[in-house]
């Protein structure tokens, strides 16, 4: 029996992220620095665990004049060696004691394979499909088993990316490792930059890449300010790596970022972006950012190289040749890395009429941010 879970004061959560981050399967999503960044944007943290000592945090966001809320327990339940019929109980205690505090619509959207039964589990316990909460609903995966080295993994991957990683080495490009859990000597292949405000500055940098790429394939980000704080916390925890890849030949100029997580023994591309002006010039910066990525998880003895999602909002399946996403999924695979199909996000309404009453007013409240906005900017 799972049994209900408890809350955990703020005396009790000094080894939190021991227990949800760095468990296998663990997720940053899960820590206490992404609890903070969502706590400074209007939600309430609630840090439960169960009395095998499993933690799960649960996010809570009152909606707007009326009472009720609606919840998110962000790639939780973590499941680590559990059987899915575990973490589907898991799962469904921890909406047990969120409808205890008055949350109206629960949602979960846990890294668990889509074959196997945990959504048939959870189905059965009311839970449907929703769209994705997280940019991507599958990734693509490269396996590194015990014994790996570069050498092993190279052979894997393809000869036109070898070819574009010599290139991109022997040319101008140097990447700068960004890492609290480097010291001065960043290892091979990599440089620092120590000079004052250069995490900010890159960082700064990376959301600029990024938010233009995305624009490029069709998916948004958060206001910058709320995601530079959180980057900034999840790299003074440990749990983020920013690799940027500068070209030396034009004033050390960044023209491509990579966003890794460091979690769940795993490296995990979170975000990445690039210069489009810069393509023609270094049309292996990216080849070059992931196989350093990949050469970083064999450093740390990591199990999988996690080269992030290819599918976006409305096209979730593995991308056919015509389709929009197909370069960067041949991309990725060039590196040896194969789909990985995952369940998915999935809600759970515990009170309808509250939930009903509550989109109608997170809508209304929506509308008045934009027209204050539009006037603000007049």
């Amino acid at each position: 029996m799972i049994g209900r879970p408890v809350e955990l004061g703020p005396g009790d959560l000094g080894d939190w992220d021991r227990r949800t981050v760095d468990r296998p399967g663990g997720h940053v999503l899960q820590s206490m620095a992404w609890a903070r960044h969502r706590v400074a944007t209007g939600w309430r943290a609630h840090f439960l665990q169960f009395a095998d000592g499993v933690g799960v945090l649960a996010l809570v966001r009152p909606w707007p004049w009326v009472s009720g809320a609606g919840a998110y327990v962000p790639r939780g339940p973590i499941p680590a060696a559990d059987a899915p019929d575990v973490t589907a109980a898991r799962l469904a205690a921890t909406a047990g004691w969120l409808a205890e505090q008055g949350v109206d619509v629960v949602a979960s959207d846990a890294e668990l394979p889509a074959e196997g039964p945990y959504r048939s589990l959870i189905g059965s316990l009311g839970w449907r499909p929703i769209e994705e909460l997280q940019p991507a609903r599958h990734r693509m995966s490269l396996d590194l088993p015990p014994g790996s080295d570069e050498d092993l993994v190279a052979h894997g991957v393809t000869k036109s990316t070898r070819q574009r990683i010599r290139q991109a080495e022997r040319g101008s490009l140097r990447v700068v490792r960004f890492d609290a859990r480097t010291d001065d000597a960043p290892g091979d292949g990599f440089a620092v930059d120590e000079s004052p405000g250069a995490l900010d500055s890159a960082l700064g940098r990376a959301y600029d890449l990024v938010a233009s790429t995305g624009g490029r394939r069709g998916f948004r980000l958060e206001p910058r300010p709320g995601y530079l704080r959180w980057w900034r916390e999840a790299h003074a925890a440990g749990h983020l790596v920013l690799l940027e890849a500068r070209d030396t030949a034009a004033d050390d100029e960044a023209i491509a970022s990579l966003l890794l997580y460091r979690h769940g023994e795993r490296l995990s591309t979170a975000l990445s972006g690039d210069r489009a002006d810069a393509r023609d010039r270094h049309p292996g910066a990216f080849h070059l950012l992931r196989w350093r990525a990949i050469q970083l998880a064999l450093r740390e003895g990591c199990a999988e190289m996690d080269l992030g999602g290819v599918d976006v909002a409305g096209s979730r399946e593995e991308p056919r040749p015509e389709e929009k996403m197909a370069g960067l999924y041949e991309h990725k695979r060039s590196f040896g890395a194969h789909w990985v199909s995952l369940a998915g996000a999935h809600e759970l309404v515990l009170d309808a009429r509250g939930y009903r009453i509550g989109r109608v007013a997170q809508r209304i409240a929506a509308v008045g941010r934009r027209v204050r906005r539009r006037l603000g900017g007049a």
